[in-house]
């Protein structure tokens, strides 16, 4: 299944990445100021994307200093069903590899998911996600 991925290195150990992905607060200050997340498996979490969108789910994996798994659902836009976000974080000699996925585009349940993966393509760049990440890991 097609999916989007970007990777970065990030100069800091895997724990003091995951530091901003292990609480609400630290989530927040770089996916999104809305977000609201039970974060253990099963709980729920809803924000809004940077383009005005609502989005929710459920956490599905939440491995400390590796992995974080989203189902992600854009709500009022059709979508039958959620796809995925997936965050990883793997250990480099320089630091951290963070790796970001949304997979799951064909079994949205919308005739046109390959224009929404595109679109999540052209988002990477545009919206810098692990830039902001990156950024807040540097100041500490």
């Amino acid at each position: 299944m097609p999916d989007v991925s970007h990777s970065l290195e990030i100069a800091a150990r895997p724990s003091a990445v995951w530091r901003w992905l292990e609480t609400q607060e630290g989530l927040r200050r770089w996916m999104g100021a809305d977000l609201e997340i039970e974060l253990m498996v099963g709980g729920s979490y809803r924000m809004t994307g940077p383009d005005g969108t609502v989005i929710s789910g459920r956490v599905l994996e939440l491995v400390p200093e590796g992995r974080l798994v989203l189902s992600w659902l854009e709500e009022g836009v059709g979508w039958q069903h959620p796809g995925r976000l997936v965050i990883n974080l793997r250990p480099t000699e320089a630091g951290t590899e963070a790796t970001l996925v949304h997979d799951g585009f064909a079994g949205i349940g919308t005739d046109g998911w390959r224009g929404t993966r595109d679109a999540y393509q052209r988002g990477i760049a545009k919206h810098r996600i692990l830039e902001q990440l990156a950024a807040l890991v540097e100041e500490g």
